[in-house]
């Protein structure tokens, strides 16, 4: 799953965290690339990574222990885009701005304005217990791994931390709290648009120069690499009206001279004027020059891609790079919808994200993704591969694609229930009313179309260690109450 020279060993990381006896897990029915096994056994060794599958069980010595669950074992799922923090202001910015008596003139860009004031208001304590309560409601949905494309660098006036890592450090704390694997991306952010000075609401953003922003990566990547093995160290340049041509290949040199693997994402063509704004300073738009002059290739994930033609999102299939699609929110700021059957016609890899987590639901992702193609399209099931025993399922589809793509997008090895990878493992309750009737080959699809009301997903395990039972995160209660004091004293500056 790529290259992390800097991971701890075998024998320091038994050292620092303790040495776990084998663990075997049972499930009525497990998800395979190839269908679905039933029952099944799966042996997880100490380090938290699958050691074997089985169709029978397996020898158990005295020091190994045994669960067995119920329901339908599905991998956990990689959420490649996310700014935590956005987290505290979902559905205040639900009100018509505008003249008397019209739908008003809101957009994206008024909705940024918002996000602004927000962001000047938190603290390092804030920027934790945000995060923790997004990653348990992560877990809670059924996501394992979160890629958090994190910008919130400086202090509310734009001041230096002493620690220069000290927000990602704060998220790296939370990921102790809820126990999901984090792919870290700081921010590379420069400019306001093309060519223009940052604006001072985005003084916690910004970095000076490419220098400075190295300086603030590496140490990110300093905590990334002395902590748990499961969290992985990446780069995200904003977007190219942040990043220039010239600061994005100084920052993507050093950054791969350091970590040749590392995965570089990016906000691309999300919105039409940023597409129009780039053709006039670039000469063209910016997938066309991501692909033409930027060194796109598989370790890049571009999110959004909304705003895209046939020839470049071929262009982006032959490289082998990822687009993070982000359906709830690219309705909710009217974003527009990614062209989904003509990408993945080419081979095209897709991954899911919640971005400003205006909602936590890897099912509503996955359904909104396929029902925006209906719309506009007007016909049923575009995502389906007609024909295929497994793809022409498209809640299978979409379901297997996202696992596939996501694990890529982040480098977590994650996306299967097989050796090798790590053991993330979400199991969904055959207990459920909306799964009561059907069979393995449907459960996806009813996962994700028929799912409302009451979560089907039960249990979830990172690495072998249970995070969620009963449909409940383990530290719900102690992540609930600090996230509900941080609400309280934001309630004068949110929208």
């Amino acid at each position: 799953m790529g290259t992390r020279a800097a991971h701890d060993s075998d024998d320091v990381r038994r050292a620092r965290y303790g040495r776990r006896r084998v663990l075997v897990l049972r499930f009525d029915h497990l998800h395979r690339p190839d269908g679905w096994i039933a029952p099944a056994w799966v042996t997880v060794d100490d380090d938290g990574f699958v050691r074997a599958v089985d169709q029978a069980p397996p020898a158990m010595g005295e020091e190994a222990r045994f669960s067995s669950f119920t329901g339908f074992a599905v991998p956990g799922m990689a959420n490649v885009h996310g700014h935590a923090f956005q987290r505290v202001f979902a559905g205040q910015t639900e009100c018509a701005q505008g003249e008397r008596g019209g739908p008003g003139d809101d957009s994206f860009w008024t909705w940024r304005e918002a996000m602004y004031r927000v962001a000047a208001a938190l603290s390092p304590d804030d920027v934790e217990a945000i995060a923790a309560l997004v990653q348990m409601e992560l877990l809670e949905a059924g996501f394992t791994a979160i890629g958090e494309f994190h910008y919130l660098h400086h202090a509310q006036d734009g001041t230096r931390y002493a620690s220069r890592a000290e927000t990602s450090l704060r998220i790296l704390a939370a990921a102790e709290r809820s126990g999901i694997a984090v792919t870290l991306l700081p921010v590379a952010y420069f400019h306001a648009g093309f060519g223009r000075p940052l604006a001072p609401m985005q003084r916690r953003f910004g970095s000076s120069d490419v220098d400075e922003f190295l300086a603030l990566w590496e140490a990110a990547r300093t905590v990334v690499r002395t902590g748990p093995s499961r969290h992985r160290i990446g780069v995200a340049p904003h977007s190219l009206r942040a990043v220039a041509p010239d600061e994005l290949a100084a920052l993507l040199a050093a950054v791969h001279g350091a970590e040749p693997g590392a995965r570089v994402h990016i906000h691309a063509a999300e919105q039409r004027a940023e597409v129009e704004q780039c053709r006039a300073s670039l000469g063209m738009a910016p997938i066309a020059w991501l692909a033409q002059a930027g060194g796109l290739d598989a370790r890049w994930c571009l999110v959004h891609a909304t705003h895209s033609t046939p020839d470049e999102l071929a262009a982006v299939a032959r490289a082998g790079a990822v687009v993070g699609l982000c359906p709830t929110t690219e309705a909710n700021l009217g974003d527009s919808t990614f062209a989904l059957p003509g990408f993945l016609s080419v081979g095209g890899r897709i991954a899911i994200g919640s971005d400003s987590h205006v909602s936590i639901e890897l099912a509503e992702e996955l359904r909104l993704l396929e029902y925006g193609q209906r719309l506009r399209d007007e016909r049923r099931n575009r995502a389906g591969e007609a024909g295929h025993r497994l793809r022409r399922h498209v809640g299978r589809r979409l379901f297997d694609a996202c696992a596939a793509g996501g694990a890529r997008a982040l480098d977590q090895p994650l996306g299967a229930i097989e050796v090798g990878r790590r053991c993330d493992v979400v199991v969904l309750d055959a207990e459920h009313p909306r799964l009561l009737g059907h069979r393995p080959e449907s459960v996806l699809d009813a996962f994700v179309f028929s799912n409302s009301g009451r979560s089907m997903v039960r249990d979830v395990f990172v690495g072998g260690r249970q995070v969620v039972a009963a449909g409940r995160h383990v530290a719900r209660d102690t992540i609930l109450r600090d996230y509900a004091r941080v609400v309280a004293r934001l309630a004068e500056v949110t929208p």
